[in-house]
């Protein structure tokens, strides 16, 4: 049987990198999936790609508009999720990233530092909020956070980003003991460099990220990697896993 086999899921910056590639592991896990997109082309061609590869698993996908700093757009989506699918299970808050504008703190300017924790911090936040109690409705399930190992070893050049994943981190373990009651886990996954088109931008532009590459020991992480442990914190087999920063970096942060 497929491992997420009758659960919903909803997944913010579903359309692009590890928001994509985890929509699609989940729909031929058997998931129905919400894929959250503020970027409506992205979204529905994601939507497309994964209600194909769900399609002979029972798996489904549905593009939502999303925009996760609004809490009138991310009130809409959920609600047209659980419509749509009856139910929701699986809160996967993966939107948000950093930009060439981020920098050292006496450097960066107050907007970066805004946009960053916005996106990034109040978006997971946001979704949380709105989230958590269609999931206690349904009896419990899982909740998946995006932190970084930029939250764990010092990086220069990324102060905003650090400040917004760190805070995440902590998040993630106050609302793993706060929801465990009501049989919600909850974990966030730590990426290293993870070669999204994104990312790959940012390498291009970044020595500090560039070199932080050439310290992973298996080489540089893909989306699917990521999406492979969501699969898993979303799973029945994860049912006592709660609370953790699962850190999927080829070995990076051990040396």
């Amino acid at each position: 049987m497929p491992r997420l086999a009758g659960k919903v899921a909803f997944i913010t910056g579903g359309g692009n990198g590890i928001g994509r590639a985890t929509a699609e592991r989940f729909a031929e896990e058997g998931a129905k999936v919400a894929i959250a997109e503020i970027n409506d082309g992205a979204g529905k061609a994601a939507a497309q790609t994964a209600r194909a590869r769900g399609s002979q698993n029972g798996g489904d996908a549905h593009f939502v508009h999303c925009d996760v700093t609004d809490r009138t757009s991310v009130e809409a989506a959920i609600a047209e999720t659980v419509k749509r699918f009856g139910r929701l299970d699986i809160l996967h808050n993966n939107a948000g990233g950093s930009s060439p504008n981020d920098g050292p703190v006496t450097e960066v300017s107050e907007d970066e530092f805004w946009r960053v924790i916005k996106v990034d911090l109040y978006g997971t936040f946001l979704c949380c909020k709105l989230g958590i109690p269609a999931i206690i409705k349904s009896g419990g399930g899982s909740v998946i956070n995006m932190t970084s190992t930029l939250a764990l070893n010092a990086v220069p050049g990324r102060d905003c980003y650090t400040a917004a994943k760190g805070a995440i981190a902590s998040m993630t373990r106050s609302l793993a003991v706060e929801y465990a009651p009501h049989k919600i886990r909850v974990n966030a996954i730590a990426p290293s460099v993870t070669l999204s088109d994104r990312v790959k931008k940012l390498m291009e532009g970044s020595k500090d990220i560039a070199r932080l590459a050439t310290t992973h020991l298996l080489g540089l992480g893909l989306p699917i990697h990521m999406a492979n442990m969501a699969v898993y914190l979303a799973s029945d087999e994860a049912e006592i896993t709660t609370g953790q920063i699962m850190v999927v970096d080829s070995g990076a942060t051990i040396w």
